[in-house]
């Protein structure tokens, strides 16, 4: 649905966007991630043809961005991170108004209208003015206006921007209903809304791409080794030293950290070097030095975890895709 291949945005000697490639499959929820700065919104605007590439192509829909805008933008609802709102319209006016001009049939402009005024829970004010609205109901309004003509694809900036939890829940359980039938981009700086919503993440920093695989694969640290929580019961801290000591001196471990105590019950993160699954000659080790094993686990980064790891340096470290999407990393 979505393909990028080489793409990159210039500014005299400033590089927005670096000679990304990436694609997204029909019916995906992808979340787009990246520290301020790093080409995000400079992509989305390229891919909903606010701005042209420097180098590179584009398709959404089968549509060249660059050669097709007009056909692009038919197929695509943008939601930008401050919603494209005219204050001095009622709401119902408003999307009324956006529902003619996106070529939604006359027929069914008022049918259209309702359903996406209900569907994003702002028909309650429905004649109320944009400009009396709180900022929770204007990004509805702004959603609602994304979806009306029913796109094929959605891109969304900061879709959750100045939500209470409530409505944060609210929306995000909308995004997820429209999987399947759209395809969506999300770009948002709240990691759990993606691992709530989103199938796939791809990562991009400096304008470079760094990461593109699914929440999963990127939790459970993609290309780098496995860590395992074990959880024993031991005599006291002096104890605890040995176990810790005994650990270390396992075949395929590469580090042990302390995660904390209750009692004589201690509990120690073990990562293991990449390639190797270090679990049964821990629980050996543990068992053979006659300490009660209460609990062994494979112990996962958090998608915020993993977006530090990934943006955290100077230099961006080297992809991170399974075998399947490797063809969407730029070299």
């Amino acid at each position: 649905m979505i393909q990028v291949q080489g793409l990159s945005k210039r500014y005299a000697r400033h590089v927005a966007v670096n000679n990304i490639s990436f694609s997204v499959e029909k019916g995906d929820i992808v979340g787009f991630l990246g520290p301020n700065g790093a080409g995000k919104t400079t992509t989305m605007r390229i891919l909903t043809c606010f701005m042209p590439p420097t180098e590179g192509k584009a398709t959404v829909a089968g549509y060249d961005v660059f050669e097709k805008p007009h056909e692009v933008k038919k197929h695509i609802g943008y939601l930008p991170e401050a919603p494209p709102l005219y204050p001095e319209m009622s709401v119902e006016d408003y999307l009324t108004f956006v529902a003619r001009l996106k070529n939604v049939p006359v027929a069914d402009v008022k049918s259209r209208t309702e359903q996406v005024m209900e569907r994003c829970a702002c028909a309650d004010v429905r004649n109320r003015l944009i400009s009396k609205l709180s900022k929770g109901y204007r990004q509805r309004v702004g959603l609602a206006q994304a979806i009306i003509h029913n796109p094929d694809v959605l891109i969304l900036d900061e879709p959750t921007s100045g939500l209470d939890p409530k409505q944060i829940n609210e929306t995000r359980e909308l995004i997820k209903s429209l999987a399947g039938e759209h395809t969506i981009i999300l770009s948002t700086h709240i990691l759990p809304e993606v691992e709530a919503v989103c199938q796939k993440v791809i990562i991009i920093n400096k304008g470079r791409l760094v990461a593109t695989d699914s929440v999963e694969n990127l939790k459970t640290r993609a290309g780098v080794g496995s860590a395992i929580q074990v959880q024993i019961d031991t005599a006291g801290e002096a104890e605890a030293f040995i176990v810790r000591q005994r650990l270390e001196q396992v075949a395929g471990v590469s580090k042990v950290l302390d995660r904390g105590a209750s009692g004589s019950r201690f509990v120690f993160e073990i990562e293991s070097l990449e390639g190797r699954n270090a679990r049964a000659d821990i629980a050996r080790a543990v068992v053979h030095a006659g300490w009660n094993l209460l609990e062994l686990k494979s112990s996962t980064l958090t998608l915020e975890e993993v977006f530090l790891e990934l943006t955290g340096s100077h230099t961006p470290p080297p992809p991170v895709a399974t075998p399947a999407a490797a063809t969407g990393v730029a070299q």
